[in-house]
């Protein structure tokens, strides 16, 4: 079936102009309008009572008419379906009367072919209208005109109009009790949970209890196709009520949680509140499938768990599915003020269909409550739906009233059948509302009066699907009352501590991986880094690999001259920051570790570092440089990013939560721009271990250093990480040579426990003739030096020191530069490497290798800013004393001349 939608908002005069040239010369009009007319049976119009005579012009445009009618409800019919459960929509000019398509109430009874379009062979504009109102103005708005994709809108129509239109979709009556069942499950807990625990917050589902419903119709839909695994994001709307009648976590672990007692089990920790907690279990199908299912813990900070539960779905899918993303499907629960007001919605349906962070589409299911805390949509909002993010990918939206559970087990299980064919993303709109204020102890009425009066008398889904199937017949009053009856028993009993079995869970890997590793012991973990150098002659063959280019590849002018710039160093027995790193990542590929990496422009590097993939200038294909190392080496994934961070960044926090063997790393284009992170930083990085008890290997390279580039390229806010470093929590690094940064990542997959690492990666150092390492560096018995004495007196004495800086990064070299002119043999310069967890042991024993000499911190941040009060608050028995910049509001100066004076400035102060 050919698509005229273009005729969508084309008057019937225009069209029977159209029609006349048509008839005097076809070739003369657009193709498709030619197509069009082909294919309409006029003949057949006037074999159907309408007279031949002088009325074919009139006839014809009257037909134009009806059809336009049709594509116009196809494209605006959502504008009048009946969605809303508890007032009447806005109108928003759907502009769908007859009289807009030149038709009239006088044409109700007449005969229209047109109506073959929606399957009603010859039948009066009457029947016409209300096939067309059952569909398109019923509980569902199909909302799919800005899908271009003619393959997807032919069977979205065929999925929507091409079935019988009947008040129950059709559905079985197994399926019909088995809705009643969750609707039963949902209303009856949050019953129970309002009666048993008065005022406690737990942020019910009441007035969206068809979620469950919808999520179980999902979740089996899914199963009796292909799909193994389903991973699930939301924020705490409904979360308990998920927790208990999807996850199937047991009701006595959630009445514990209620009475404060700890049980975390297979939850993902312990450490926040019970509506953040995550989940994991497998259950049974209908259809006796066993499927895993996963609630990813998510903060108060609602959609940000988004990118999480993406990343983490992507990293099972290489891992368990060899990429086959049809096997796990990832599903976000959203809320309609938190959909429509959140950036990271944004960020993550962007990059959906983009090849570094592709899942195979996501279910999108708003619990649409009309209200944001206290605010009302119209103030919350400016595009009509909150879904307006879908058009961003052009994905099907069905928007569908909440009070009637067919209507949304129907498109829940579409959505499903879509994404499984199409691996786009789906949209469900489930309009409803909220019973109750934004928690159990706050009053709505102080801010919508009206609409809680509204809420106050209306019967809850399960009151409403219960009864109309009891007039319908379908089942016996008795038993609709007998399975509310019994379900509250049953949480009475387990309330009084009779032991319900929790399901049996199967890890999987990775998170067999997981459980193989071991929780750090504390500070005795940190003493000492594990040996993580390699062989000479490994590493000489992945030296050999980075100058090879393969036959048949033309490269750049510029990367034959990079290569040989190599070259003159690797003769020298040198290495330089670019071939460090390389050589990190091509190692643990060399023993079978995976290593990815995303990021803005991460390829060749936001400063032309990296050359991690080369161009041919010919083809413009693609040389992954790392590929062709060994025969069953590890895969070394890397993505230049959408120009995001809040998403990207959490998008490879979740991939490393489901990967513990593999190397993941985020860099930031520069250092500072992580901020635009900072949710995922707060909320997942640095406190996700602690509330969740899930570790992460995650790798932060924030490009950091003052080289007069301005205040927004010089800081990644060393003092913001060491602020909210406690515990253990992650370990931050400001590294000075190729060798310990080729050390400082082999570690990472090296360590029986995984902490998340930010790096303080440098700029200015990865082409700085000093800034380099020997062969030596990298050998068989090398590891990561968390402290680097100076290299002018090892092995010698120091006793004529006076003054002794400690430093971190690349301020290193401008020390070492100046000490060299002032010649000064009484000054030493130590760096540290890992800021946090501060080695004290190797600290304690420089300080006492210089003796009586002055302890100095020298910084190139401010005052206010970088590691020293980090240092002066954390340890205060050593008596360091500051050089640095004075303190600044903003991180540097945006004048190169001022900088230049600056740096000058901290040199003499050093010196003097």
């Amino acid at each position: 079936m050919q698509d005229f939608s273009y005729i969508n908002n084309a008057h019937p005069a225009y069209i029977e102009s159209l029609y006349k040239q048509y008839l005097v010369d076809p070739s003369s009009i657009e193709h498709s309008w030619s197509d069009f007319f082909k294919g309409f049976d006029f003949a057949q119009s006037s074999k159907n009572g309408h007279q031949e005579s002088g009325a074919s012009t009139q006839l014809s445009t009257k037909e134009f008419g009806v059809l336009s009618l049709i594509f116009a409800f196809r494209h605006r019919g959502h504008l009048l379906s009946n969605t809303n459960p508890i007032r009447n929509r806005k109108d928003r000019k759907p502009q769908l009367d007859l009289t807009y398509y030149g038709l009239a109430e006088s044409d109700l009874d007449q005969v229209f072919v047109a109506g073959a379009e929606i399957g009603l062979e010859s039948a009066t504009l009457k029947d016409i209208l209300a096939q067309l109102q059952a569909i398109y103005a019923g509980p569902i708005g199909y909302e799919f005109a800005h899908i271009e994709n003619m393959e997807k809108r032919e069977w979205l129509l065929d999925q929507i109009e091409r079935r019988k239109i009947q008040a129950d979709f059709g559905l079985s009556l197994s399926k019909k009790k088995r809705i009643l069942e969750k609707l039963t499950d949902a209303v009856v807990f949050e019953e129970f949970l309002q009666t048993k625990y008065v005022g406690q917050k737990r942020f019910s589902l009441e007035g969206g209890e068809t979620t469950i419903a919808a999520l179980d119709a999902i979740i089996q839909s899914a199963a009796s196709d292909v799909v193994e695994e389903v991973v699930i994001g939301m924020a705490h709307r409904g979360r308990l009520n998920v927790l208990a009648n999807t996850m199937h976590k047991t009701y006595e672990q959630i009445f514990n949680e209620f009475e404060g007692n700890i049980q975390p089990e297979l939850s993902f920790g312990d450490g926040d509140v019970k509506y953040h907690l995550g989940y994991s279990t497998q259950i049974t199908t209908e259809e006796g499938k066993l499927v895993h299912l996963k609630l990813a813990p998510n903060p108060s900070h609602l959609e940000a768990v988004n990118a999480v539960v993406e990343g983490f779905a992507r990293a099972k899918a290489d891992i368990m599915y060899e990429s086959d993303f049809d096997k796990i499907l990832p599903i976000l629960i959203h809320g309609d003020a938190a959909m429509a007001g959140q950036g990271v919605v944004y960020e993550c349906v962007q990059m959906s269909q983009l090849d570094g962070y592709y899942t195979g589409g996501t279910i999108h299911f708003v619990i649409n409550n009309q209200i944001g805390f206290t605010t009302d949509w119209e103030d919350a909002r400016s595009s009509t739906y909150c879904t307006a993010a879908a058009s961003l990918v052009q994905a099907p939206v069905f928007h569908v009233n909440g009070d009637d559970p067919e209507a949304v087990v129907f498109v829940s299980e579409m959505a499903v059948a879509f994404r499984q064919k199409f691996n786009t993303d789906v949209f469900i709109d489930m309009v409803c509302y909220r019973k109750h204020g934004h928690n159990e102890g706050d009053d709505p009425k102080f801010t919508q009066p009206q609409m809680y009066e509204i809420i106050s008398k209306h019967e809850d889904p399960r009151q409403i699907y219960s009864q109309r199937l009891i007039d319908r017949g379908d089942v016996e009053k008795s038993l609709a009352e007998e399975m509310e009856d019994n379900f509250w028993q049953t949480l009475q009993q387990r309330q009084d501590l009779v032991k319900q079995k929790s399901l049996p869970y199967k890890y999987q890997e990775p998170e067999a991986s997981w459980r193989k590793l071991t929780k750090a012991a504390g500070q005795e973990s940190f003493e000492n880094s594990p040996v993580t150098g390699i062989p000479a002659e490994q590493l000489q063959k992945i030296l050999k690999h980075l100058q090879t280019i393969p036959e048949n590849f033309t490269p750049l002018d510029k990367v034959n001259r990079l290569l040989q710039g190599k070259k003159k160093l690797l003769d020298q027995g040198l290495v330089d920051w670019g071939y460090g790193e390389l050589a990190a990542y091509a190692s643990l590929l060399i023993n079978g570790k995976d290593v990815r990496m995303s990021g803005q422009d991460v390829r060749r590097g936001t400063f032309s570092h990296r050359h991690a993939v080369f161009r041919d200038v010919v083809n413009f294909e693609s040389y992954n440089r790392l590929s062709g190392l060994a025969d069953k080496q590890g895969q070394f994934r890397i993505y230049n990013s959408l120009l995001s961070e809040f998403g990207v960044l959490g998008f490879e926090y979740g991939y490393s939560m489901a990967s513990p063997e593999t190397l993941v790393i985020w860099e930031a284009q520069f250092g500072d721009f992580y901020n635009g992170a900072q949710t995922i930083v707060d909320q997942f990085i640095t406190a996700g271990e602690t509330k969740w008890q899930r570790m992460s290997g995650l790798v932060m390279l924030l490009p950091h250093g003052y080289d007069g580039q301005g205040p927004e390229h010089s800081s990644a806010r060393v003092e913001r990480f060491l602020q909210n470093a406690a515990e253990y929590n992650m370990i931050i690094a400001n590294i000075s040579t190729p060798a310990n940064f080729f050390h400082l990542m082999r570690r990472q997959l090296t360590w029986n426990f995984r902490k998340p690492l930010i790096v303080m990666s440098p700029k200015s150092l990865l082409r700085h003739p000093a800034c380099v390492s020997t062969f030596a560096e990298f050998g068989k018995d090398t590891s990561f030096q968390e402290i680097l004495d100076d290299p002018d007196f090892e092995g010698k004495s120091s006793a004529k020191v006076k003054k002794l800086l400690l430093c971190s990064g690349q301020i290193y070299y401008d020390l070492i530069k100046t000490r060299t002119e002032l010649k000064r043999k009484d000054v030493a310069i130590v760096r540290f490497e890992q800021l946090y967890p501060l080695v004290e042991s190797k600290l304690d024993a420089i300080i006492a290798k210089y003796g009586k000499a002055d302890l100095f911190w020298v910084q190139e941040e401010p005052a206010n800013m970088g590691a020293w009060s980090y240092l002066r608050v954390r340890y205060p028995k050593y008596p360091f004393q500051l050089i640095s910049r004075k303190m600044a509001a903003s991180p540097a100066t945006g004048f190169k001349k001022v900088h230049d004076q600056q740096l000058i400035q901290l040199m003499e102060s050093a010196f003097s």
